[in-house]
């Protein structure tokens, strides 16, 4: 039997203690990460202040929006792959927003702090991976900010009030001179995350035919005022021509003040010039003011309120539904209206005549009258895209990559649920169309907080 040499031995039992250390740190790197991922499965963040983190649900001290609990699948994809950066991926403070990096395809919502040369992923998406470079010295600085002090801007790099190193702004991340907020309001930058929780929607503006239809209660005219008031104008009317043509020109042009005493009585009462010169070859005033003769007219009374009157004018459509006559639809033109609007309900009248063959339409009836109207193409968003304030209409844009900007719009006509954008936005925008309140209050308070901390130019220490 072939003797072992000690040196022999003593090389066996030192490669056998290596491999057993070896064995033993890859299973504590592996315990490690296991471990990394166990704490993450606990891990609660804020989706607008990641920096802050908790072992359980609640809201965040600094927004106070609710938390939101931490993918692990990424890190487990880690784990498993034998986790080569996985100290370096999940060590990494993500707090700054708009991340101009892509990963499948989409923006990252959120930029990773990470240092030269270092690999890091997106502690919010766990999917995007950032490979770290120097910063370029061609880039010019505007200046530093702290991204959780809104307004706070210094000329030199450092730290801010709270501790955190700064920020570089550069010349051409920062928004262009012509984007303009209305007052009050400033572009809002929001995480997928936090528009799902808002439930943020939006649509196109786009150019579509648009009719918008007036609704309004009438009633079938009892009138005698108006009666007398025509037989008046039509007998003065026919006395100065008969002066006139006995060649009395006194009396003619005592029967001519009376015609236009007549016609202008004729106007406050609610008939147009036109209507009033057709009534010249009339042979009486109009009984259907009185009565319902079968196979003539009726007229029509309905009430329209003054910011709907641009729209309506004489020679239009009027349709009519009869409550006490269910099923029976008529349809008039109308003849005039009043030039005078009701002080105490700020509406005019409209008058129609109506087709009334049989006799059914009785006066002082009470009908339902629509009026359609053409408004042609225009330029239209949905209607509860426009958010007013009171003393401004506006509709938040949304620019992609989770930015959304405030515009201040003018709103013409409102219509089967789309109002008409006359100025403010381009076709093809993409609007806000739910989540615009909570949008709004976002939008107003980092105008507030910008306002709050542009006092005067701060320097970092």
């Amino acid at each position: 039997m072939k003797q072992v040499k000690p040196q022999t031995v003593l090389l066996l039992m030192l490669g056998g203690v290596g491999l057993l250390v070896a064995a033993g740190v890859a299973a504590k790197a592996i315990e490690q990460r296991r471990q990394l991922v166990r704490q993450a499965a606990g891990t609660y963040y804020c989706p607008m202040h990641p920096t802050y983190t908790s072992d359980r649900p609640g809201d965040c001290p600094i927004c106070s929006m609710k938390l939101v609990k931490r993918e692990v699948e990424p890190m487990r994809a880690a784990v498993a792959d034998g986790g080569e950066h996985a100290s370096k991926q999940f060590k990494t403070i993500c707090y700054l927003h708009n991340c101009p990096k892509l990963h499948q395809g989409a923006p990252c919502p959120m930029t990773v702090l990470a240092k030269p040369g270092e690999s890091v992923t997106c502690p919010i998406c766990g999917t995007h991976v950032a490979e770290a470079a120097a910063p370029s010295t061609e880039r010019r600085i505007l200046y530093w900010t702290d991204p959780m002090i809104p307004g706070y801007k210094s000329d030199t790099p450092g730290t801010s009030p709270m501790g955190m190193e700064l920020v570089p702004v550069y010349a051409e991340d920062a928004a262009p001179a012509s984007a303009v907020a209305p007052d009050g309001y400033a572009p809002v930058l929001l995480s997928p995350q936090r528009q799902q929780l808002i439930g943020v929607t939006a649509a196109t503006a786009q150019r579509r035919q648009m009719t918008k239809t007036i609704r309004t209660v009438g009633r079938i005219a009892y009138d005698p005022e108006l009666y007398q008031a025509q037989e008046e104008y039509l007998q003065a009317l026919r006395s100065a021509q008969r002066a006139r043509q006995l060649g009395n020109a006194q009396i003619a042009a005592q029967n001519e003040r009376l015609v236009e005493s007549g016609r202008i009585r004729l106007r406050l009462l609610g008939l147009s010039d036109a209507l009033i010169e057709e009534m010249a070859a009339w042979d009486g005033p109009d009984r259907a003011l009185l009565f319902a003769d079968p196979g003539r007219h009726a007229w029509l009374y309905a009430t329209i309120y003054e910011y709907e009157l641009p729209l309506v004018a004489a020679g239009q459509t009027v349709r009519v539904d009869i409550p006490s006559l269910p099923g029976r639809t008529l349809e008039g033109v109308i003849r005039a209206i009043d030039p005078v609007l009701d002080a105490q309900t700020r509406s005019a009248r409209i008058r129609a005549t109506l087709a009334d063959a049989d006799g059914a339409l009785k006066p002082e009836m009470f009908v339902n009258a629509s009026i359609v109207v053409p408004l042609g193409e225009v330029l239209a968003v949905p209607e509860e895209a426009v958010f007013s304030t009171g003393t401004q209409q506006i509709v938040f844009v949304d620019k992609g990559q989770g930015m959304f900007e405030p515009r201040d719009v003018v709103v013409g006509a409102r219509a089967d649920g789309y109002a008409e954008i006359r100025g403010g936005i381009d076709a093809d925008e993409r609007v806000v169309t739910s989540g615009n309140f909570l949008i709004d209050s976002e939008s107003r308070l980092k105008a507030a907080l910008q306002g709050a901390g542009s006092g005067g130019h701060q320097h970092g220490p």
